[in-house]
């Protein structure tokens, strides 16, 4: 290796290291898992590749705060069948009952209202864990306008058919797991955070145990 490679090497490392030290690993607090094993019995054309294994650490940067937790909650379906809205954002991810709300058939939707415009990071959902599922058509939003009439920007979309009418979407379908499915905003700013279902493999209701936004200041 030559001088200037070493040299060239070293520089490259000093002009990272005040970036890596601009981030740290967040710290999930995950629920129990309410079932073992990987299920081999959901089938769909448009499903990830199923593994088994944990997502790993996800790095955000310094200063990185939940900005979901308690803060208000409204929807599509006014009245959900079982629970309240605010059981959304009440902190409380266990999957059994008493801890998620059911919202009537069909595409569905809840939004929650930041109270201020931040840049966004990881948004993590648990729609329902206490049985295998793959939720249809999940869309995730985030705007500054709480109708989202304009400026909507899509974070993650897999209704690979359009059947919600909310556009095609590249990203696939999951099977719902303790650890919730985690999306990446990339720092997108926006005080309303909304998501969509469209029923499930089990039945056409939809469900939500908890939705975690987390977020730093917008500058």
């Amino acid at each position: 290796m030559t001088k200037k490679l070493v040299a060239g090497i070293f520089l490259l490392a000093c002009a990272l290291a005040p970036l890596a030290a601009q981030q740290e690993e967040l710290k999930l607090k995950l629920p129990k898992p309410m079932f073992i094993g990987t299920p081999t019995n959901i089938k769909s054309a448009n499903l990830e590749v199923v593994t088994g294994k944990s997502r790993g650490p996800f790095m955000v940067p310094v200063g990185t705060k939940l900005l979901s937790l308690k803060r208000p909650v409204t929807s599509s379906d006014r009245q959900p069948v079982i629970g309240e809205l605010e059981m959304v954002t009440d902190g409380e991810k266990e999957g059994g009952d008493g801890y998620f709300i059911e919202l009537g058939p069909g595409k569905q939707w809840v939004q929650i209202d930041l109270g201020a415009s931040y840049a966004l990071h990881p948004i993590v959902a648990w729609h329902y864990h206490s049985q295998a599922r793959v939720y249809r058509d999940v869309v995730v939003q985030v705007c500054d306008n709480k109708d989202f009439v304009k400026g909507v920007q899509t974070i993650f979309n897999n209704d690979h058919d359009n059947s919600s009418g909310l556009g095609v979407g590249k990203d696939k379908e999951y099977i719902e797991v303790a650890e919730g499915k985690l999306f990446d905003p990339k720092g997108v700013k926006g005080r309303y955070v909304r998501m969509y279902s469209n029923g499930n493999t089990t039945n056409d209701l939809n469900h939500y145990v908890e939705i975690e936004v987390y977020g730093t200041p917008a500058k």
